[in-house]
């Protein structure tokens, strides 16, 4: 007892900034493994930036400290080359579409899933997850063949949008989300007479946005970096999207580049702009949203 004491009135009598002083000390080996780690993380997109603004290429990991000076001519070749403007513009119709078919039927399956009773819900919910488990590619035979040949839209952005617009992944983000939610306000909107695509839209969206922003982003990064589908649906230069022209260009061009090292970074760093930009701009959103927030008491 009089050293629990002791150990309360040395406490008491500690000045508070002495204290916090104490607190930094003991933190300082986490941060340095913070940072540390972070960088490891940023070094491969500096040394992918690095190498696609050198003049000479330098393919050794000294290659991350210039010592030739610094250029843009690796993007201008890219530029001249290519037409990025087009290129862009087919890359965000394409996503786009994917985004919007991807969160109109996530959401609605994973309201269901979650939220709805029905036979087979059990079930139903084993197949989808079942499905995350067969790699696209080898479904890429028989979906061409069906949206091909069958349904006639090669060289069209539906051919490309189609095959991607519902997503299983996003499915079980929002249907997770959903299950969180508390039961009383769908049982507090029942009782007031809502019906279920009002619940789902005044009561139950705004309060999953970091689902929605999880499942935009997570779902952002395929069809951005798709090349093997739509360059199966078409093969016109005018439809196909940035990550098929700088796919192209790095196979059959920018060998013939005076630095195909510098070129194949600079088509590497254009291609992951957008999606850092992004990561970058919507990361604060991953939050957990105060789920209890509607419900008194």
């Amino acid at each position: 007892m009089a050293t629990a004491q002791q150990l309360e009135t040395t406490e008491e009598s500690t000045p508070p900034e002495q204290m916090v002083d104490r607190s930094k000390g003991r933190l300082w080996p986490r941060y340095l493994v913070l940072a540390l780690g972070a960088l490891i993380f940023v070094f491969p997109f500096y040394y992918m930036l690095i190498g696609s603004l050198q003049k000479e290429p330098d393919t050794s990991l000294a290659g991350a400290v210039p010592t030739g000076g610094l250029t843009l001519d690796n993007y201008s070749q890219i530029n001249d080359r290519l037409n990025l403007v087009q290129a862009l513009a087919n890359s965000g119709i394409f996503t786009g579409g994917v985004l919007l078919f991807t969160v109109v039927f996530g959401v609605l399956a994973g309201y269901a899933l979650a939220r709805l009773h029905f036979r087979g819900q059990g079930t139903l919910f084993a197949v989808m997850l079942l499905v995350q488990i067969v790699p696209f590619q080898l479904l890429v035979i028989p979906i061409y063949v069906m949206v091909v040949r069958t349904y006639g839209l090669a060289d069209t952005y539906a051919g490309m949008i189609l095959p991607f617009a519902i997503n299983s992944t996003a499915v079980f983000i929002f249907r997770q989300f959903f299950m969180q939610l508390p039961e009383d306000l769908f049982s507090a909107a029942r009782i007031d007479g809502a019906g279920e695509f009002r619940i789902l839209w005044s009561i139950a969206l705004p309060l999953v946005r970091p689902a929605l922003v999880t499942a935009l982003l997570l779902t952002f990064i395929g069809p951005w970096n798709e090349f093997l589908w739509p360059f199966l649906v078409t093969k016109e230069a005018d439809m196909q999207p940035l990550a098929v022209s700088l796919a192209n260009y790095i196979s059959n061009i920018a060998g013939r580049a005076a630095n195909p090292y510098g070129a194949i970074l600079a088509g590497a760093v254009v291609l992951a702009i957008p999606a850092v930009v992004l990561f970058v701009a919507f990361q604060k959103h991953f939050t957990s949203s105060d789920l209890g927030s509607g419900v008194k008491g």
